[in-house]
């Protein structure tokens, strides 16, 4: 599968959009791919991971969201399962559960009733390594500062908005991915 081809289909590919869009999904592919890559006692799919990473924010333009030139209807929170959507209409299930688990570092139900999310009531948790992969390495880049890797403190800061528990996670993955 092409990840270009697909992303093509649903931004034009001389916009603005677009081009944001795969700057934030290279950087995010390219880090889980080093990361995987330091790690061949996990048998990782790389070639997954590097699909599933261009994909991951595949949803974004059916979101509100003026700062990166998004025009759609629905919360930016959405993205993910709304990406997730096309992603099984295109026939590609594995990639679409990439795409609802990654925001954060997953959201559970418990935080969707606590927080009253508009999101489906379900938990949007990465479960597998190369899915909680990709998740760890899109922490590290925002969509307004394309071209910047946020440390780890940065990252962590922001994270922690949303509660303990997802810094938590984020540190649990970083021993594990980066061994720090």
């Amino acid at each position: 599968m092409d990840p270009y081809e697909l992303i093509t289909k649903y931004y034009p590919i001389n916009s603005d959009i677009y081009r944001l869009l795969v700057t934030h999904s290279r950087n995010v592919a390219d880090k889980a791919l080093a990361i995987a890559r330091n790690h061949p006692e996990m048998n990782l799919d790389l070639s997954f991971i590097e699909e599933a990473a261009m994909l991951h924010d595949i949803g974004i333009f059916l979101c509100n969201a003026p700062g990166i030139g998004c025009y759609g209807d629905m919360p930016y929170i959405c993205h993910g399962y709304l990406g997730a959507d096309l992603l099984r209409k295109e026939g590609y299930v594995r990639h679409a559960l990439v795409c609802e688990r990654h925001t954060g570092t997953g959201i559970t139900r418990q935080m969707i009733e606590e927080q009253n999310l508009p999101l489906p009531d379900r938990n949007f948790v990465p479960e597998t390594l190369e899915e909680q992969i990709i998740c760890f390495a899109d922490k590290f880049f925002s969509k307004t500062k394309p071209f910047q890797e946020k440390s780890v403190t940065k990252v962590k800061k922001g994270l922690s908005k949303y509660g303990k528990e997802t810094v938590e996670r984020f540190d649990e993955w970083r021993k594990r991915f980066l061994k720090e």
